[in-house]
């Protein structure tokens, strides 16, 4: 994949928050793509003071695996919660301008909009490379939701400071639910049925499964 796409390099806090603001400016919120037939899964791990990128493309919607690619960066931004972009984009984007075959939208193990400057790294990255681009989290950065039915499928607004920046998504039952938010050209309603699409038997999306077991353990789940 060819992409000339470059995370900037904050010197600190102050611009770090800066660009979260210029790149939060220029989210699409609402459906701003053409056809899908590839998505891909982006997760990041660490191995010492390194950032380890792992992206898998499959086809869609037979998540067929098609490509994968995965990157190494040295860290050199400080762990600061709700900065974590600074310290694994870098990576991420070397992954994806490795990948033979290009992706037609990125689901991200992270937040997108549901974060305290609504720029998440499903924001950063989308904005980034122009792609479209999904946040599905494990675990809530900010806000609260209501109860959430048991039945997949199920999801409620994901609400911080009276706005709804995400949902809290069902995937299957009797597990935890996801967290998806808007990352770029991608409305809240298409992200929640582009991830419940890409579930299978498992909690996660096959995509960032894939990824996660990919930058984790060095493999791809069959």
């Amino acid at each position: 994949m060819n992409t000339s796409a470059e995370h900037p390099a904050p010197a600190d806090l102050e611009q770090a928050r800066a660009i979260q603001e210029q790149i939060r400016a220029q989210v699409i919120a609402h459906d701003a793509f053409g056809p899908i037939r590839t998505v891909a899964g982006v997760d990041t791990g660490y191995s010492g003071d390194n950032a380890l990128a792992a992206v898998v493309v499959l086809a869609f919607p037979s998540l067929q695996t098609l490509d994968y690619a995965v990157a190494r960066r040295q860290i050199s931004f400080p762990y600061v919660p709700g900065y974590l972009s600074f310290r694994e984009a870098p990576a991420v984007l070397d992954a994806l301008a490795s990948l033979r075959i290009p992706p037609d939208l990125l689901i991200c193990d992270g937040h997108g909009l549901a974060h305290p400057r609504r720029c998440g790294i499903a924001c950063h990255l989308g904005v980034l490379t122009d792609l479209p681009s999904i946040g599905c989290a494990k675990s809530v950065l900010v806000g609260a939701h209501d109860p959430l039915p048991d039945a997949r499928g199920a999801w409620t607004p994901l609400r911080h400071h009276d706005a709804v920046v995400g949902a809290a998504l069902r995937t299957r039952p009797g597990v935890r639910p996801v967290y998806v938010s808007v990352g770029h050209r991608v409305s809240l309603e298409t992200a929640i049925r582009f991830v419940i699409a890409c579930v299978t038997r498992y909690r996660l999306p096959e995509p960032t499964r894939a990824a996660d077991a990919l930058a984790s353990h060095g493999r791809i789940p069959r």
